[in-house]
């Protein structure tokens, strides 16, 4: 019987990558924070990963695929969903126009980094339960 490494892993590949994704963002908003009329984004996570496990409302059915050219060719699985980067809306820009606060920023990526981990955790924990089925442990 053949296994599908998407369902089986269900969304924390998917989550893996747009975790990373908005950790670059918050990292980039915190090396920017006095940087002039640099203005701080962020990317919504929910939407995202609902979008990413075709469950959102703005799914894309026309999705780029991957062009094979034989049966034989191995299926990959698409992470084609966009994490569209917006801006954050400030609680007291500066008044050189940079809209990052640390504290917010901080927060965010603390959050970010740990809910990363927990996903990693998550996947490894998948793999060592799929190796041990393997070997008949």
């Amino acid at each position: 019987m053949a296994i599908s490494f998407d369902s089986y892993l269900g969304p924390l590949d998917d989550a893996l990558i747009l975790r990373s994704r908005r950790s670059e963002v918050l990292a980039s908003n915190l090396a920017n924070a006095d940087t002039p009329g640099y203005k701080a984004k962020d990317i919504d996570f929910k939407t995202a990963i609902s979008d990413a496990m075709g469950t959102g409302s703005e799914f894309k059915k026309d999705r780029l695929k991957m062009a094979t050219t034989s049966s034989k060719h191995i299926q990959m699985s698409q992470n084609n969903f966009s994490a569209d980067v917006m801006y954050r809306n400030p609680n007291q820009p500066s008044l050189d126009g940079n809209t990052v606060d640390g504290g917010v920023e901080k927060t965010e990526f603390s959050q970010n980094a740990i809910h990363y981990t927990a996903s990693l955790r998550f996947l490894t924990g998948k793999f060592l339960a799929l190796n041990k089925a393997i070997k008949g442990q």
